[in-house]
């Protein structure tokens, strides 16, 4: 197998062009500017389609709660005598770590405050509006995501270890195209998998970047949250990140997803106890119940009648795109660690255990700055609006027994889940990019390691926080298409399987 691909050579160049571009001055381009042309393009993505996106998550979400009742939940990722090679433990630890880690972290408590002070509909700093905040964030962050998830990394597994094709997107997309797929129509749908990949990674670092950089002023006030900062913070954690990336699957991610897991759930209890417990507790249980309750009218919600009400462009319709333009770097690497488990296994696993973690990481981490501002009037929103929205998590922490240590462990787990995510990318891009190869040349993850770095730099430096976020709703664009074809081609894949250990007539079935 050559270790490069036409798709490596391709993604390589337009990522170069893209930072250039980046690079040059706005004052040089004027309109053409990067952050410029990216905003009339993101505009006109959520004006026209920004009901594709919510109709296309809830989609994938159907279509992985259907396959579970079905007979073909029984097929295995792989030959009917593969094992899974990881325990539950770490497999849960390295999708989780892979799939949300940063952000997590990011908006635990400052989406469910923002929320809190700005609801969809309403008035806000109410009984209600909590309500709502919560629900907003189990919601965002919850089924959907994990669906979107589910269905390119189930596609991929199938594939590849069932069917014997190489671990590429385009593969997946050979029941509808045939032998096109390995022509330039394959070429053409890996690269923009790749595209997407850097774009989403790059959003995650970046915000990694932004708290790390707010984290480390709000406990030593001689660091300054600015760009250079922010910066200084890229430049450091990629070199960890590259160290961690040539030590393989099996070593630096395995170990440091389980380092985050542990860290994470110990962050996590610790401020369930010394915070507000039964409040916390009480939030978690009514928030699931009214999660469960208003699911499909959230996921159909649009404001038609309301045109200046832009809450669900700014939210919901950000996050369905940043899912799916992360889809191809968390589904192959899920994928890449699922083999040898059923169907039914798999989309119970990915669907349920994540979105229960998260569930009651907002609760404690949202529920303890709501319990701050609603019933001490202490004023946690007032400072994520002059520091900005990454101070939020360590402005709670601050309030609570042992807050300063607290605060440097958090910064310690954003710094190890910055470092799992940005390796399983390069891990991923190197698959991608070398026709499906289980183990990608380091030169080749090196690449890519620097690529996404400078990507993410060049997205901070020309428009912060909003060009990240713009980034993804443009990549996720043509993706998501990609996306709805892999599900018919999973369904005309599985009309072919045989079904060996079920009743005589059906095992005729082809």
């Amino acid at each position: 197998m050559k270790k490069t691909t036409p798709v490596f050579i391709v993604s390589i160049i337009v990522a170069v062009l893209f930072i250039i571009w980046g690079v040059l001055p706005a004052s040089m381009l004027g309109d053409a500017s990067l952050n410029a042309v990216t905003g009339d393009v993101q505009g006109f993505i959520v004006d026209k389609f920004g009901w594709f996106y919510l109709l296309t998550a809830t989609f994938f979400l159907l279509f992985s709660v259907i396959l579970i009742f079905t007979k073909y939940g029984r097929i295995k990722l792989g030959k009917d005598t593969d094992e899974p090679e990881y325990s539950y433990l770490t497999w849960f630890a390295m999708l989780f770590s892979a799939g949300m880690g940063i952000g997590l972290v990011f908006w635990g408590a400052s989406e469910p405050m923002y929320h809190f002070y700005a609801p969809p509909t309403g008035e806000g700093q109410t009984a209600e509006s909590a309500r709502v905040a919560m629900r907003y964030s189990f919601f965002h962050w919850g089924l959907h995501p994990w669906a979107i998830y589910s269905v390119i990394a189930l596609a991929l597994a199938y594939f590849q270890f069932r069917k014997g094709t190489p671990g590429v997107i385009s593969q997946i997309l050979r029941p509808i195209f045939g032998d096109k797929v390995d022509g330039k129509i394959g070429i053409f749908i890996n690269f923009i998998a790749v595209f997407a990949t850097i774009f989403g990674v790059a959003t995650s670092l970046g915000l990694g970047a932004i708290q790390i950089s707010g984290g480390l002023s709000s406990i030593t006030p001689a660091i300054t949250n600015n760009i250079a900062t922010q910066l200084v913070v890229i430049v450091i954690v990629t070199v960890l990140f590259m160290l961690s990336a040539q030590t393989g699957l099996n070593k630096g991610i395995k170990y440091l997803s389980n380092l985050n897991v542990i860290l994470a759930i110990g962050l996590m209890l610790f401020l369930l106890f010394a915070g507000p417990t039964n409040f916390i507790m009480d939030l978690f249980t009514t928030t699931v119940g009214g999660y469960l309750q208003s699911l499909p009218s959230m996921s159909f919600r649009m404001f038609p009648f309301d045109q200046d009400n832009t809450w669900v462009q700014d939210w919901t319709i950000f996050y369905w795109a940043w899912w799916i333009a992360w889809a191809p770097f968390v589904g192959t690497f899920i994928a890449r660690i699922s083999k040898g488990r059923t169907i039914r296994e798999f989309l119970l696993g990915v669907l349920l255990v994540p979105t229960v973690f998260g569930g009651l990481w907002f609760s404690v981490f949202g529920g303890s700055a709501i319990f701050l501002e609603y019933f001490k009037d202490i004023p946690v929103y007032s400072v994520i609006e002059s520091q900005g929205m990454e101070v939020a998590l360590f402005s709670v922490l601050q309030n609570y027994p042992l807050g300063m240590v607290m605060s440097g462990l958090a910064i310690f787990l954003i710094c190890t889940f910055f470092i799992t995510s940005a390796d399983s990318a390069t891990f991923v891009l190197g698959m991608q990019t070398t026709n499906g190869s289980l183990n990608p040349p380091g030169s080749v993850k090196f690449t890519w390691g620097i690529i996404q770095s400078a990507a993410a730099a060049i997205l901070l430096w020309t428009g912060g926080l909003e060009a990240l976020q713009t980034a993804s709703i443009i990549a996720a664009f043509p993706f998501a298409i990609i996306m709805i074809l892999m599900v018919f081609s999973l369904i005309k894949a599985f009309k072919h399987e045989r079904f060996t250990e079920i009743k005589p007539d059906e095992r005729k079935m082809k």
